[in-house]
């Protein structure tokens, strides 16, 4: 559960980031890092549009060099956008100048005002800095498409199991998370629906 949904005392470390929106409000948040990658970002689109449903994509900046294209079909189909680096660099490992640097060059290209930083840790000097400039978008849920200890059903398990109403849920739009999400994410949709869920994009 450390994993699937932050604990309270991590949460802790980043008191002004977003982990979870309006508990009151029976609304979830469905996110997207890493993209976009021609293999999978469209394919992912298809199947929020089948459902009416709009998501939030942390997009890695070279990645929207390489492929432009993709960038623009998030954009045209009215989906909210966020910087996921322009390398998808963990902050602890990297100078707070460096870090900040390559956000920059990220967002001339991306231009948002969400900052999602890969692996969720940032040295503190990063987060005070970053607090300042953007809003700084962390997860409740982690469905942990990426791993290959997990099966597909245990992705689609870990959304049942860890949604929750203002529930802000990462998927990812990568290579390594396909072939689970093709069967998890439609099926997740589809139970969420049905047990009332609104989706709605990070505010």
């Amino acid at each position: 559960m450390f994993i699937e949904q932050p604990s309270f005392w991590l949460r802790l470390l980043y008191p002004d980031a977003l982990w979870r929106i309006n508990p009151k409000e029976r609304a979830v948040y469905l996110t997207f890092d890493d993209g976009p990658i021609p293999e999978v970002t469209p394919r992912v689109l298809d199947i929020l549009d089948h459902y009416g449903v709009k998501a939030t994509f942390f997009m890695v900046g070279d990645n929207v060099r390489k492929h432009p294209e993709v960038f623009e079909m998030v954009k045209s189909r009215g989906h909210r956008l966020g910087n996921h680096t322009f390398n998808h660099l963990g902050g602890i490992r990297h100078s707070t100048k460096e870090y900040v640097l390559n956000i920059h060059k990220a967002n001339t290209l991306i231009h948002s005002d969400l900052f999602r930083p890969p692996h969720g840790w940032l040295r503190h000097r990063q987060y005070h800095f970053f607090k300042r400039h953007y809003k700084l978008v962390m997860w409740d849920v982690v469905t942990r498409d990426y791993s290959k200890r997990l099966t597909a059903e245990e992705v689609f398990e870990n959304v049942k199991r860890y949604a929750r109403p203002g529930s802000i849920i990462t998927f990812h739009d990568s290579l390594r998370s396909a072939s689970k999400l093709w069967y998890s994410l439609p099926r997740s949709i589809e139970w969420l629906l049905a047990e009332g869920y609104e989706f709605k994009l990070i505010p």
